[in-house]
C-alpha cells in the first residue's frame, strides 16, 4: 500500500446524482463546478461511468481535468486509490452520476451505477428532481431513493425545473417533512439551461469555448436559488476516506468484483470462450520484420511532468512522464509473471530506455481516460500527442502508435487530405511498428469512411474493410472482451474490461478468417469484435487498462521492441 493510503485523508466531497437520464444533474454539475471555480476554490470533477462528453464538459467548467470512477471496467480498489491520489490537490470534488442513481449494468445490483461508487467513496449525494408536474408527490420520489438503499448516504437535493418560488416551496416542505432531507436549492424552467443535444460536434463546441455562456447561467442560477454555503460544508463533513486494501491483478479469466445490493449482483464470468469457427483463434503468427522506416510528421512533445502517475494534481492539461521499463519480449508476458508480479512490473526499472508511444489528440481523436494514459507512461512509455487534424503526420521518434475513439466522421474530408498522416500510417504498419487503434482510430484504419451525407472519403487502408455512418446507434454498452489469440494487449483467452458506443459499422471484404481480435459480451449477448494482424491491433470497444494491467505493459514493451529494432 502506498504512502497515501496508509492513513485516512481529509476529502471534501459530494455526488451529483439524478432520478433518471435528463434529470438536470449535469445542468447542477456544471454550474456547481463554475459557482464554486468563481469562488476561488480548485474543482475536482469526476464522471462516474465510461462516459468522455461529460468529463469534457467538466474540464471546461472547472479548469481542470475531469476523470472517471468506473467499478465495473476496474477493481473496487482501484476506484477507491485512484479517488484518493487524484482528488488530493482539490478544495471540492464534485462527482457527476449516471442516468439514475441506481441505474446501472444489472436490473438488481449496484454493479455501474452511481450508488456504487457513492458507497465506494463515502460521498454524500445531492439529488436532483425534476419537479415538473409535481406537488408533494416529489416526496414520494425522494423517499423510494432514500430507503432503497441504507449504505447510501442521501444528504441533500436540489430541485430542478420550479415553476416558480411557491412551486419550489411546496416542494420543499413536502420532501423535508416526509423525508428529513435538507432541500437546499432549486433551478427555474428555462431553456436556455438545456444542454445541448448531444450531437457529434459537441466536444468541438466545447474546445472552442462556445459554451460558456451556459456555464454561467448555471452558475447564476444555483448562486440565486442554492444555499452553496450549505451544500459546501456538507461536502467538507464527508467522512476521512480511507481506502481499502491496494487492488491485486485480475489474474486471465477472471472478473473484477461488484458491489452487490440487497442480494449478490450477477455477472458475466470472463470465462475462456471458444472461438467462432472462421476466427481461426489461438493461430501463431510471426511478425515480419522489415528494415524500420521512421515514419513522418511533426513532433507536439509533452514536458514531462515529476507526477508520473498522475498523482494528486489539479492540472489544466494531463501531463504524463517518461519512465524506464524492464525488458521482456512483446506481445506476451513470460509465463513465470504472475498477476500480482505484473503489478510490481510496472514499476519500471530507470536505466531502460523508454519508447515514445505517439498518441492521437484533437477534435477527432480525444477519448482517452486520463488514466489509460498515465497507466502507459507508468509503464514505461513516453507519450508524444500529434494532431491530425492539424496536418501533423506520425511524429518522427514513435515507436508506437495509439489511436483513440472521437468523431473522425465529422472531420474525414480533412483526414483523408492529411497525407502525412495516412501515408505515415501505413509506412508505419508495413514496419512493423505497434499500432493500437480503438472505435474512431478502427475506423481511420479502414480502407473507406463514408459520413451520414453518403460521402466516401479514403482513409488509411490497413484493415481491409469500410466504415459506414448508420442513422441508429449500432451499439451501446459494457464490454468484456477475450483474446482469440496472442496480440499486442493480450494472450489468448485473457480477458479486458471496457466500453462500446458509436453508430458506424465496420463492412470487411468477404470473410476475415483469422483477424478478429476479440469474442465480445455484453448484454445482448457475445460475437466476435475487432482486428488483430502482426503489429496491429484495432477494435470498436474502448478498453481500460486497469481491469488487466499487464496489456498496457505489453504495449509499452512492444513499442520498447520495435525501437531497438529502428537504425540509429
Amino acid at each position: 500500500m502506498s504512502e497515501t493510503n496508509c492513513r485516512a485523508e481529509r476529502r471534501p466531497r459530494l455526488i451529483v446524482a439524478g432520478t433518471g437520464s435528463g434529470s438536470g444533474k449535469t445542468t447542477v454539475t456544471l454550474g456547481l463546478m463554475r459557482a464554486y471555480a468563481r469562488r476561488g476554490l480548485r474543482v475536482q470533477g469526476f464522471k462516474c461511468g465510461p462516459d468522455y462528453i461529460d468529463p469534457a464538459y467538466h474540464s471546461a467548467a472547472a479548469g481542470c481535468e475531469a476523470r472517471n470512477l468506473d467499478a465495473w471496467m476496474t477493481p473496487e480498489g482501484y476506484v477507491q486509490e485512484y479517488f484518493l491520489r487524484t482528488s488530493g490537490a482539490a478544495d471540492l470534488s464534485v462527482i457527476e452520476g449516471v442516468m439514475g442513481l441506481y441505474d446501472g449494468k444489472g436490473a438488481t445490483g449496484l454493479a455501474g451505477s452511481t450508488a456504487e461508487i457513492a458507497i465506494l467513496t463515502e460521498s454524500p449525494v445531492v439529488l436532483v428532481v425534476d419537479a415538473r408536474s409535481m406537488g408533494r408527490s416529489a416526496a414520494a420520489v425522494v423517499l423510494g431513493f432514500q430507503r432503497l438503499e441504507p449504505r447510501v448516504n442521501l444528504a441533500a437535493v436540489i430541485v430542478n425545473r420550479c415553476g416558480s418560488r411557491e412551486h419550489y416551496s411546496l416542494v420543499q416542505a413536502a420532501i423535508e417533512a416526509a423525508c428529513g432531507i435538507p432541500v437546499i436549492g432549486w433551478l427555474p424552467r428555462n431553456g436556455a439551461l438545456q444542454i445541448p443535444e448531444r450531437h457529434l460536434g459537441l466536444l468541438p463546441a466545447v474546445e472552442r469555448g462556445e459554451l460558456e455562456g451556459l456555464f454561467g447561467l448555471a452558475a447564476d442560477s444555483l448562486e440565486a436559488g442554492t444555499n452553496l454555503d450549505r451544500l459546501l460544508q456538507i461536502a467538507s463533513e464527508a467522512p476521512p476516506f480511507l481506502p481499502g486494501p491496494a487492488a491485486e491483478e485480475h489474474p486471465p479469466g477472471s472478473s473484477p468484483a461488484v458491489l452487490p445490493a440487497a442480494e449478490p449482483a450477477g455477472g458475466a464470468a470472463c470465462a475462456k470462450v471458444v472461438p467462432p469457427a472462421n476466427s481461426a483463434a489461438g493461430a501463431k503468427r510471426k511478425q515480419a520484420t522489415p528494415p524500420a522506416v521512421p515514419a513522418e510528421g511533426a513532433a507536439c512533445a509533452v514536458t514531462p511532468s515529476a507526477d508520473s502517475a498522475g498523482g494528486a494534481s489539479c492540472a489544466p492539461v494531463l501531463s504524463t512522464a517518461v519512465a524506464g521499463g524492464g525488458a521482456f519480449r512483446a506481445p506476451a508476458l513470460s509465463p513465470a509473471v504472475s498477476a500480482a508480479g505484473a503489478k510490481r512490473m510496472l514499476q519500471p526499472t530507470a536505466a531502460a530506455a523508454a519508447p515514445v508511444l505517439a498518441v492521437a489528440r484533437d477534435a477527432a481523436f480525444n477519448f482517452y481516460y486520463a488514466d489509460n494514459l498515465e497507466l502507459l507512461a507508468e509503464a514505461g512509455a513516453r507519450l508524444v500527442f500529434f494532431s491530425p487534424l492539424a496536418g501533423e503526420g506520425i511524429p518522427a521518434m514513435a515507436d508506437g502508435i495509439m489511436l483513440g475513439g472521437g468523431f473522425p466522421e465529422e472531420f474525414a474530408a480533412e483526414i483523408a487530405g492529411n497525407t502525412a498522416f495516412l501515408g505515415g500510417l501505413r509506412r508505419a504498419a508495413t514496419a512493423g511498428m505497434p499500432l493500437y487503434a480503438e472505435c474512431g482510430g478502427y475506423m481511420v484504419l479502414a480502407r473507406s469512411l463514408t459520413d451520414r451525407a453518403g460521402a466516401r472519403h479514403e482513409m488509411a487502408g490497413i484493415i481491409p474493410a469500410a466504415t459506414i455512418m448508420r442513422e441508429r446507434r449500432v451499439a451501446l454498452g459494457y464490454r468484456e472482451v477475450t483474446a482469440l489469440q496472442d496480440h499486442l494487449l493480450l494472450r489468448e483467452g485473457e480477458c479486458l474490461r471496457g466500453h462500446e458506443f458509436h453508430y458506424s459499422e465496420m463492412i470487411y471484404d468477404g470473410e476475415a478468417p483469422g483477424t478478429f481480435a476479440y469474442s465480445s459480451t455484453g448484454r445482448t449477448g457475445t460475437r466476435p469484435e475487432g482486428y488483430a494482424a502482426g503489429n496491429v491491433l484495432a477494435a470498436y470497444t474502448h478498453i481500460h487498462l486497469a481491469s488487466y494491467r499487464p496489456a498496457g505493459l505489453r504495449l509499452v514493451e512492444a513499442c520498447r521492441n520495435f525501437a531497438c529494432r529502428k537504425p540509429r
